[in-house]
């Protein structure tokens, strides 16, 4: 096991390594087939050796798993199939024996429909203050028997369910998901004091799920598609709320992450302003396809950003939400598009892989702080989820046409010859693991010098190591059409080759890494990455 790495001063978010674990499915430490707190416990040595900063966890509080854990029902408990919470107490103060921070997932926008609040509100009945806590409207029509707008639902269908005296109450996501009413004073009160909670048990930071949708237009407009502002997406007086947030944030030297998707650049920095969110996922990077002037162009946007805010730039390629990088890079269309996802892509996953091990180094070179997926340093593919134990709620919403978020969240293999590839001990894992998987396992690639574990191993430490990586300046060189190439501080150099020839590389003393071998005259071939010291 790697030694523990010394804390680090308190700007550590500005150039991270976080990895996100979806507990679910990262190891199971009773064998009921659920991943859980005991499973991630045990594995911290993994998560130290290989080198991360901290680690975020998906939503690990009681709730009805409607939607993986994002309908929560109490956020002052852990959900049972996951421990308890002197388990997550213990677990957020081994991890930082190992110089490793935790950052917890806050979803504001909504609750469980099993949240108290939401079954006093159907129990109280039209007008009661309990109500005011969530959006409750007449319908529209001559019997109010039409939901009262328009609204498109983030997973298809309606976002209004109607209840039996009448009334109608929004849910931008599923039904059992209701959208809070953020202009009531209790609604902000109690997440300032959840924050406050989990701050006090030593959590570093806070992920924001849905951050930018929090507000209403308090008339519930129809909405209308390309006219701003959009009536329940970036309402000004979502900021007023993040400035309290920060202010919470900074009594406990914690931080936030935003999930912030906008076009909009100007408004999405606003966002990072000194006194609200510290950083926002950077979803333009993620959905971008494996295309040279395109990702040169996405990453001078991204820094253009974040410059004039004085905010660090985040980069990912994956999360739990999106199809997993080895299968996309693999495809004839690399961009992401929820709207297009499709059973039956097909996919060449040695392309994959190739692209995916260089893009690594690419992320891991740029200025700022880098999320890593649990499973993307093994090489996982997306997994084909038999349809009738497919559970994603957007699968099920489409009508059958998006396969849906289950085939990046498949429980990880850590044991090539153990039953369940050594996720658990007993029972079944949640969703079935690939029978293949035995490849992909933590131990057969642990010793591999080539392997994608081995590859990410090096880059983190090297990352920690040698000057030049993190926050700070970058320069673009000149390279050849579809090369990316660029300068960090201390000679440090990245060379990305994403076009159909080799390339030479540009003048150094020593190469650091690269994410597959050289050719024979030291050119750069096609899908490669370099890391140089000049």
């Amino acid at each position: 096991m790697a030694a523990p790495t010394p804390h680090r001063t308190d700007d550590w978010w500005r150039d991270a390594v976080i990895y996100q674990v979806y507990p679910r499915s990262f190891a199971d430490g009773d064998g009921d087939g659920t991943g859980d707190l005991a499973g991630v416990r045990a594995r911290l040595p993994y998560l130290a050796q290989l080198g991360v900063d901290a680690v975020w966890f998906t939503p690990w509080y009681l709730s009805p798993l409607v939607d993986g854990g994002y309908d929560v029902a109490d956020y002052r408990t852990i959900d049972p199939a996951f421990g308890t919470l002197a388990e997550a107490e213990k677990l957020i103060s081994e991890a930082r024996e190992l110089g490793i921070r935790t950052i917890v997932d806050i979803v504001p926008n909504h609750v469980s429909d099993q949240h108290p609040w939401f079954r006093a509100a159907l129990a109280a009945g039209p007008g009661s203050p309990e109500r005011e806590l969530f959006h409750f409207r007449p319908g529209r029509g001559k019997d109010g028997e039409l939901p009262p707008n328009d609204w498109p639902s983030q997973f298809a269908g309606s976002t209004w369910t109607r209840v039996p005296d009448g009334e109608w109450y929004l849910h931008l996501f599923t039904p059992e998901q209701p959208d809070l009413n953020w202009a009531h004073p209790a609604v902000r009160q109690e997440h300032e004091d959840v924050l406050r909670f989990w701050f006090e048990r030593g959590v570093a930071g806070v992920r924001i799920d849905s951050a930018a949708l929090l507000t209403k237009d308090p008339a519930l407009p129809d909405y209308v598609e390309g006219v701003d502002p959009c009536p329940y997406i970036d309402q000004d007086d979502i900021h007023d709320i993040y400035r309290s947030w920060r202010a919470v944030a900074d009594e406990y030297g914690g931080v936030f992450v935003g999930e912030v998707w906008l076009p909009d650049a100007e408004r999405f920095a606003r966002y990072l302003r000194p006194d609200e969110l510290h950083t926002a996922f950077n979803f333009n990077f993620l959905a971008c396809p494996w295309d040279a002037e395109r990702l040169r162009r996405c990453i001078d946007d991204t820094l253009a950003e974040h410059a004039p805010v004085g905010a660090p730039a985040t980069w990912v390629l994956c999360n739990h939400d999106v199809t997993r990088t080895v299968t996309r890079y693999g495809r004839e269309d690399t961009a992401f598009d929820f709207a297009r996802k499709r059973f039956g892509t097909p996919t060449d996953l040695d392309l994959g892989t190739r692209r995916a091990r260089a893009a690594a180094l690419l992320t891991l070179a740029l200025p700022g702080s880098v999320y890593l997926y649990q499973g993307e340093e093994l090489g996982l593919p997306e997994a084909d989820i038999p349809l009738d134990r497919i559970e994603d709620p957007m699968h099920f919403r489409s009508g059958g046409t998006d396969p849906g978020r289950d085939g990046c969240r498949v429980p990880l293999p850590w044991q090539s010859d153990a039953p369940h590839h050594g996720f658990g001990t007993g029972a079944e894992p949640w969703l079935p693991q690939p029978a293949d998987w035995a490849r992909c396992a933590v131990d057969r690639q642990n010793d591999d010098p080539d392997s994608m574990l081995t590859l990410y191993r090096r880059a983190l430490h090297l990352r920690r190591t040698e000057p030049g990586f993190g926050d700070g300046p970058m320069t673009w060189l000149d390279a050849a059409d579809g090369v990316l190439a660029f300068r960090r501080t201390d000679g440090l150099l990245c060379v990305v080759n994403l076009s159909d020839s080799p390339t030479a590389l540009p003048p150094h003393e020593r190469l650091l890494l690269a994410s597959g071998p050289l050719h024979p005259d030291g050119t750069l071939p096609q899908d490669t990455a370099v890391w140089l010291r000049a």
